[in-house]
C-alpha cells in the first residue's frame, strides 16, 4: 500500500506535504528477506494503473520478486502515518476501503503454481483482516502450503482499526492451525485469543517476562504450533523504548538481549523481527541465534526511516555480536 507521512515530526494538521512510499506487512518481510540474499516472493493484487505499477517498482528496486503481483481493480490502499514524540504517540490512520486487494477472488490466485519452488509462506493477520474474499484467500493459500509441505508462519498483526477482537479470534482460529511459526507482540495474542501474560502492565511499560512463557504454551497447545516467537517493547516514550524478544520450541524459551532504543521510525519494527526469525530458521540457526538475529535486526529497523528494513546480514551480526556504541564506520 502507500504510505503517505508529514515532513519529520509536523502533525497531520500542519502538513502541507506528505512524503511518500510503499510498504505492508508481508511486503516489508518480503524486502527484508531480498535485503539477506534470499529469494522472495510478494504476493498481491495492486491496481492496473501507474500508482499499482510504482507499488510493483517498490518491491522490484529491492529485488523482490513480483511475479504474482496480480493486477486489477481501481485502487491501491493508503494509510497516512503521523510520528510520535516523547509523550504523544504516534498515529496511523488508513484509507483501505475498496482497494484492489479487497476486491480479489479466491480463483486469482494460483496456489500450486505460486508456490511451486517455494519453502516458507508468510502472512500476517492484517490480510485477512481487510475483509471481503480474504480470509477464505488466506485459508485457501495455507492449505495449499501445507499440502507442498511448506512451513507456515503467521504474524498476528492485531489492528483495531481494520476488525474487532471478537472478528479477529474467528477467523485467525481457522487460521492458525496451519501454522508452523507464530509471531506476536506483547498485546497480539490477548487482543487475539484472550491469552494473557500475568502481571503486565504493557501500557506503564513494564513487561512480566516469565508470564510470555505461559502465553507460548497455550499458543501451542491450542493451535500446534512448532515455534511461539513474541516480541517485547517497553515503551519508555514515543522516542525511546527497550525492546527484546523470546522464541519457544522444543518446550524451552529463549530470550534475546534487551536493547535500548532511540527511535526514528517504529512502523515496520515487527515486520523486520519476522523477517529476521524466518532468515534465522532458514539459515538453521540455532534457537538462541535465530532470535538473537532476529531482535538486533528489527533493533536497527528503527533507526531507519519509512517501512523497509534496509540493513545486512554483516550489520545484523555485528549488533548481535556486541558492536552497539554507533561509532562511524570509516
Amino acid at each position: 500500500m502507500l504510505r503517505l507521512n508529514p515532513v519529520g515530526y509536523y502533525r497531520f494538521v500542519q502538513a502541507s506535504q506528505f512524503e511518500s512510499s510503499y510498504a505492508g506487512g508481508e511486503a516489508n518481510v518480503a524486502v527484508s528477506l531480498a535485503n539477506y540474499g534470499m529469494s522472495a516472493a510478494f504476493v498481491t493484487k495492486v491496481p492496473e494503473h501507474e500508482i499499482g505499477q510504482c507499488a510493483v517498482n517498490a518491491m522490484r528496486q529491492y529485488g523482490v520478486d513480483t511475479t504474482y503481483m496480480y493486477r486489477g481493480g481501481s485502487r491501491l490502499g493508503v494509510y497516512y502515518a503521523e510520528k510520535g514524540a516523547s509523550q504523544r504517540p504516534s498515529k496511523v490512520i488508513y484509507d483501505r476501503a475498496g482497494s484492489s486487494i479487497t476486491t480479489a477472488k479466491p480463483e486469482e490466485f494460483q496456489w500450486d503454481e505460486i508456490f511451486r519452488d517455494a519453502d516458507w509462506f508468510h502472512f500476517t493477520g492484517i490480510t485477512p483482516a481487510l475483509g471481503g474474499d480474504l480470509p477464505k484467500i488466506c485459508l485457501d493459500a495455507c492449505k495449499a502450503a501445507k499440502k507442498r509441505g511448506l512451513t507456515v508462519s503467521c504474524d498476528l498483526n492485531y489492528r483495531k482499526k481494520l476488525w474487532s477482537r471478537e472478528d479477529a479470534g474467528r477467523v485467525m482460529a481457522e487460521l492458525m492451525p496451519y501454522v508452523d511459526v507464530c509471531i506476536s507482540n506483547e498485546e497480539d495474542a490477548k487482543d487475539v485469543f484472550n491469552i494473557e501474560a500475568a502481571n503486565n502492565n504493557v501500557e506503564g511499560g513494564n513487561l512480566n517476562r516469565q508470564g510470555y512463557i505461559s502465553v507460548a504454551q497455550q499458543l501451542q497447545a491450542r493451535f500446534g504450533t512448532k515455534m511461539v516467537a513474541i516480541t517485547l517493547r517497553e515503551s519508555l516514550s514515543a522516542n525511546d523504548n527497550n525492546w527484546g524478544a523470546m522464541l519457544y520450541c522444543d518446550g524451552q524459551a529463549y530470550f534475546s538481549p534487551t536493547y535500548r532504543i532511540h527511535i526514528v521510525d517504529r512502523v515496520g519494527g515487527g515486520d523486520s523481527f519476522g523477517a529476521g526469525l524466518i532468515y534465522g530458521v532458514l539459515e538453521e540457526k540455532a534457537p538462541q541465534d535465530a532470535i538473537n538475529f532476529a531482535t538486533a535486526a528489527s533493533c536497527l529497523k528503527h533507526t531507519i526511516e519509512h517501512d523497509v528494513n534496509l540493513v545486512t546480514v554483516e550489520e545484523v551480526n555485528a549488533l548481535v555480536a556486541g558492536n552497539s556504541t554507533g561509532r562511524v564506520q570509516r
